[in-house]
């Protein structure tokens, strides 16, 4: 098994280090990047007009790296009479490190389907709810809490930028490294990793790769892309990824 790991950094690296480590051959290709995102600026006002029992979600670990030293410059602080949730366990440790404040998140899948089940989330009417993401995101757990009468505002705290290589290229060095199991942590990175190559590469090579996903939404994705060999782990860090990959 020799393993492609797109997600971005220092995540990418940090797994292909792991699995080294184990004895496994692996590279990254890093799909994307981050960078600061557009509202930070307006994070300190969005916080400070929140009710004790509102709502804040953190979708990424990204939102705490860009966001507490926004908050820091403002001499502002994560209030502590509202309820935070966070998309994942990693997210949730992030944040708890970062704020000291408590946070909720769903332990059996990092999804927003997993994060809209939570039994204190069936009822948020007449809540505002904040929503810390990056740009663009899905739009489930909006419209979810707005049908379920919470007053939805968000803020976008990082972007995803996306990288850009010579398909043809990459196509020639991956097949040529014998890549045949392929990390793919978002819906976005799956889309960008099918257009990458030219067809003859994803026809003869790419498709033909065993697929990690972190969700049966991506391994949804995937199937009708033309993936056969689909693996959904068991969550969307790297600890999960490992297991995995074992």
């Amino acid at each position: 098994m020799t393993i492609l790991v797109t997600r971005p950094e220092p995540a990418a690296s940090a797994l292909v280090t792991r699995l080294r480590g184990l004895g496994l051959q692996a590279w990254s290709l890093p799909l994307i990047e981050f960078a600061p995102g557009s509202d930070l600026h307006h994070l300190p006002q969005q916080l400070a007009a929140l009710r004790a029992g509102d709502l804040v979600f953190l979708l990424s670990q990204q939102v705490i790296h860009y966001a507490q030293p926004a908050l820091m410059r403002h001499n502002a602080a994560w209030p502590a009479d509202v309820d935070y949730y966070a998309i994942g366990r990693s997210t949730a440790l992030a944040f708890h490190t970062a704020s000291g404040r408590h946070v909720d998140y769903p332990h059996a899948r990092e999804t927003s389907e997993a994060l809209i089940n939570l039994a204190a989330l069936q009822r948020v009417s007449g809540k505002k709810a904040l929503i810390l993401r990056g740009n663009p995101g899905r739009e489930l757990l909006a419209e979810t809490l707005t049908a379920r009468g919470a007053e939805v505002s968000f803020s976008q705290c990082y972007q995803r930028c996306q990288k850009h290589y010579d398909g043809a290229v990459e196509g020639r060095r991956w097949r040529n490294r014998g890549i045949t199991t392929l990390v793919v942590s978002s819906g976005e990175m799956l889309q960008q990793l099918f257009s990458l190559f030219p067809a003859i590469d994803r026809e003869e090579w790419l498709l033909r790769c065993r697929l990690i996903v972190v969700s049966e939404r991506l391994a949804t994705l995937a199937g009708e892309l033309g993936w056969q060999d689909i693996q959904v782990a068991d969550g969307a860090d790297n600890d999960a990824l490992l297991r995995a990959l074992r």
